[in-house]
C-alpha cells in the first residue's frame, strides 16, 4: 500500500517537474517592463496564462517547493535541494574543495629551455612579443 502511494507520488513529483521546465521555457519575455509572463496555463503549477512569473520590482517568485506543497506531495525537501542562499553542492564545491591545498608534484629537474630563445622580436622587441611556451 505504502509502496503504491509512493510511486504516485514519485509519478506526480515528474509531471510536476516537467510542466515546471515548460513553464520556465515557454515563457513570453516582456522587454519593456523587464517582466516574464506565462504563455499558457500549466494548471499542476497553480498559474494561468498571462501570469507575471519573473520580474525586477515588488515580486514574490514561484517556489516550486511551495508548489509540491499545495500538490501534497510529502518529504517536498527530499524532492527539491536545498535553497541557494544556504547551499548545496555547488557551494560546498566553492568553498570547501576549491580551497583545499592540492597534490602538487614538485619537479626538482631544470626548468625547461626557451624554444624562441633566438628569434627576431617583433616589430624590434618594441610590441608584443608572440613566443611558444
Amino acid at each position: 500500500m505504502k509502496e503504491l502511494q509512493e510511486k504516485s507520488e514519485r509519478a506526480m513529483v515528474e509531471e510536476i517537474k516537467k510542466e515546471w521546465g515548460q513553464l520556465w521555457l515557454e515563457r513570453i519575455d516582456d522587454k519593456v517592463r523587464a517582466e516574464g509572463v506565462a504563455s499558457k496555463s500549466f494548471s499542476l503549477c497553480f498559474v494561468e496564462r498571462g501570469t507575471i512569473i519573473a520580474a525586477t520590482r515588488d515580486f514574490k517568485p514561484l517556489d516550486l517547493k511551495e508548489i509540491l506543497s499545495l500538490n501534497r506531495i510529502q518529504n517536498v525537501e527530499r524532492v527539491v535541494g536545498p535553497p541557494s542562499a544556504v547551499g548545496g553542492w555547488h557551494k560546498f564545491a566553492r568553498t570547501v574543495l576549491n580551497n583545499q591545498a592540492r597534490n602538487r608534484r614538485l619537479v626538482l629537474e631544470e626548468p625547461q629551455q626557451d624554444r624562441c630563445g633566438n628569434l627576431q622580436l617583433k616589430k624590434g622587441g618594441r610590441g608584443w612579443i608572440h613566443r611558444i611556451a
